[in-house]
Parts: C-alpha cells; structure tokens; sequence
C-alpha cells in the first residue's frame, strides 16, 4: 500500500523518466522529429500530474524525497523551461548528427534536476548532482570543436573536484545526525564544527551548480564553447535546480551556526563579481553568461533568508519563474542575432519586435516594473530586509543600477543605424515561437502576481 502510495505521488518524475527511455529508443532509429514530439508530450504529461499535487505536504521511500511547495512549483517551473529549450535545440541543430541524443540528454538532465529539487536526503542531492553533471558535460562537447572540448574538460574537471569536496563534507552531517535525512539536521543544534564542515561541502558543491563566486569559473566557457541553445538550458534549468536544492537542504539547518551571513557575503560577491565582469565583455554569450553569475546571488538573497522570513521560499520559486523565462528569451534572440555584441548592431531597426522582445527581457533582467522579473526581486529583497540584511538588499538594489548599465550596452546598439542584414534564419519559427511565449510570460505575469506562491 505504501509502495502504490509513493508511485503515485512521483507520477511527474516516472513519466519524465519512461519519456527519456523512449526518446532513446527513438533515436536509435535516426528519428529526431519523433525523438522530440516524445520528449514534448512527456514534458506535458508530467506538468498535468503535477498540478494536482501542488497542496501535498509528503515524503516518499522514508523521507528521501520531498513532493511539497518547493518541488511542485519547481516542477512547473522546470518542465515548461525543458520543453522550450527543446525547441531551440531543434531550431539550432536540426538535421545534424546526433540531434536526438541531445534532446534525449537534455530531458534526462532536466529529470536529476527534479531529484535536486525534492531532495530530502544527501544520497537524492549526490544523485543529482551527478545526473545533471554527466549529462551537461555531454551536451557541451557536442560541437566536437576546440572550444567545446576545452569548455566540457574545465566543467567535468571542476565538477570531479566540487563532486568529491561535497560528498566528503557530508559525512560530517552523517556523523552529527546518525542520518542522511536533511529533517535530521536539526540535531545539530550547538554542534558548530560539524554544522560548519557540512555547510562548507554543500555550497561547494550545489555553489559550482548554480556558478556562486568563487565557483563560477566554468560558466563563461562552457556557455561560450556549448551551442547557444544548450548554453540557454544550462543557465536556467540546472542553476534554477540547484537553489531549489539549496532551499531543501538549508530550510532544516539550525541558523545558529552562523551560515546565513556566510551566504549573505557570498551572495553579495556574486551579484556584483557578475555585473563587474559583464560590464568589459564584447562576446554576446559570455555577457550574458556573467549577468547569469550575477543572477545567482540574487537567487542566493532567498536562501540565506530561509527559516526567518515568508518571503523566502516563494521569492526563490517566484525568482526562478522569472528568470526562466526572461534569460531563455533572451538566449532565444542571440540565436537569432548572433554571438558576438556587434551582432546586435541594428538589429533592432531591422527586426522591430524581436528588438523590442530584447528590450523587455533585459529590463526585467534588470528589475524594472511591472515585469516579471522585477516581482522576483521584490520578493527577494523583502525576503532580505525581513531576516534582517538590510545591507545585503541595499547592495542588491545596488547592482539593479549596475546591471542597468550592462545591458543598456546590448540595448543601445541595437537601435543604431547599421547596415548590417539580419535575415531570418534556418529554425526562425520555433525560435520565435519560444520567445513569443517568453516575453508574453514576462509581460503578463508581473502584472498577474496574485497567482504566484505568498507567504
């Protein structure tokens, strides 16, 4: 009986996975069209079972994963980001060898990215770390070009590394709790070495997941090295992962160990580290990839609120929608445009509303209201102020200002009288179809916030 119970409630997560094994089997036979009408309706099917779950406070297989707030929404989030990204792999590589088991790759990605985001054991965390690692290391080095191989080596050797410092680490917790269960941890009240050492581990290992300072060192070459649709997934579907990971874990760690502050400057660092680096960068992909950097510590703003504000776990699921949509948006028009900033070059003049749809995305990069990504922020912010880092929410309103000089850099050129021809490309309408959904997503959903997550 509690077997059947717990198949049930992972219906979403055994969908994606039979969809995944199919998708396999499919490309076996050289079908990529069906390769991808499968992933799709997989995608879809586990968003529906997901739906009627979005109430359910449970645990399955003892506690080892979590079907709650933070995973059902995270569900949401992620399968329509997958099935997107889907598009844009098939709109950039399309009829190329080995396409299929790209989006095989990407959907079983996508599912390790589930497991992080309903971890409620460190062994579901491990797994998922390396379900996501084994297959983005994959998708990088698909071009089999020099930058696409030196990227995929940095991320894979850097993932090893970051890999073992979090496994070991978690012993410590082990040994604290006598469990692996992270509802355990607050059997660590006054065991500060021990709650340190696990903390270490965990933001070693989930921080080069979601590219924290200082372990975002992968992030701009495998963005840059990887096709600009896979470059899109990985900045949103893993990233977003990892800090629904870092909410499950952190959410039952006993504050008195000092971590929220740690994270705090952690947090800070990021978000202008990020910013900072953007502002000199003249390659399209790698701009983007440090603004993604910096995104990450606003993300970071949410869980180190964990536990002592109601704005914390939905500002993390709030931010994360956002984020979703605006920077697969915004991928979407730079496989359009091109790489390089001076691909931008009127581009806005000779594709008015893809410049327009640019603009937008950026602006709520930026967090301007109403858009979509100003809500997240807000909630983030006052996430911050009510845990009580008012400096850290002064800093990130600080780097709002700062981001809006990084992107002007991508807006301003864009509407410059150029000579320049920007003919549609091969794959124009599945790329444009994915940023209609994006900036409709980023427009409208701002403006509708009561239907989001509160505390």
């Amino acid at each position: 009986m509690e077997m059947g119970r717990d198949l049930a409630l992972l219906a979403p997560e055994l969908t994606l996975a039979a969809a995944a094994m199919l998708m396999i089997v499919a490309e076996m036979f050289r079908a990529a069209r069906l390769v991808l009408a499968i992933g799709l309706a997989g995608l879809a099917a586990a968003t529906l079972l997901t739906l009627p779950m979005l109430s359910v406070d449970a645990t399955v297989f003892g506690g080892t994963y979590r079907i709650d707030l933070i995973s059902g929404w995270a569900k949401l989030i992620l399968l329509p980001g997958t099935a997107l990204s889907l598009l844009l792999v098939r709109a950039e590589i399309a009829g190329r060898p080995r396409e299929g088991s790209v989006q095989s790759l990407v959907v079983l990605v996508t599912l390790g990215a589930l497991m992080l985001s309903g971890a409620g054991d460190m062994m579901v965390v491990v797994i998922g770390v390396v379900m996501t690692g084994l297959g983005s290391f994959a998708l990088v080095a698909w071009p089999r070009d020099d930058a696409a191989t030196e990227a995929a080596m940095k991320y894979l050797v850097f993932g090893a590394v970051t890999g073992s410092v979090m496994i070991y680490g978690l012993t410590f917790w082990f040994g604290g709790t006598g469990s692996t269960l992270f509802s355990e941890l607050g059997q660590l009240q006054g065991q500060t070495l021990v709650t340190i050492a696990g903390l270490i581990a965990i933001i070693v290992g989930l921080g080069y997941k979601g590219s924290l300072v200082p372990f975002h060192f992968w992030a701009p070459d495998a963005y840059q090295g990887a096709p600009v649709s896979i470059a899109a997934y990985l900045s949103v579907i893993t990233k977003a992962a990892a800090f629904f990971a870092f909410a499950q874990v952190l959410r039952d760690l006993p504050r008195d160990g000092g971590w929220p502050l740690a994270l705090a400057v952690i947090a800070a660092a990021t978000m202008t580290y990020g910013y900072l680096a953007a502002l000199v960068q003249t390659n399209l992909v790698r701009l983007i990839a440090y603004s993604s950097v910096a995104q990450s510590g606003y993300f970071l703003m949410g869980v180190v609120a964990l536990g002592a504000s109601g704005f914390a776990v939905p500002g993390i699921l709030v931010f994360a929608a956002a984020y979703v949509a605006m920077n697969l948006g915004a991928f979407a028009v730079v496989l359009l445009a091109g790489r390089d900033l001076g691909d931008l070059e009127g581009f806005g003049r000779t594709r008015p509303w893809l410049g327009a749809a640019m603009v937008v995305f950026l602006l709520s990069l930026t967090g301007i209201p109403p858009l979509f990504g100003f809500v997240g922020k807000f909630y983030l912010l006052s996430a911050a102020v009510e845990a009580g880092y008012l400096w850290l929410a002064i800093i990130g309103v600080l780097n709002s200002v700062l981001a809006l000089g990084v992107y002007l850099r991508l807006m301003v050129p864009m509407y410059r009288t150029s000579s320049t021809e920007h003919p549609s490309e091969v794959g124009a309408v599945l790329t444009q179809g994915t940023v209609v959904v994006t900036v409709l997503a980023t427009l409208l959903i701002g403006l509708a916030a009561g239907i989001l997550p509160g505390p």
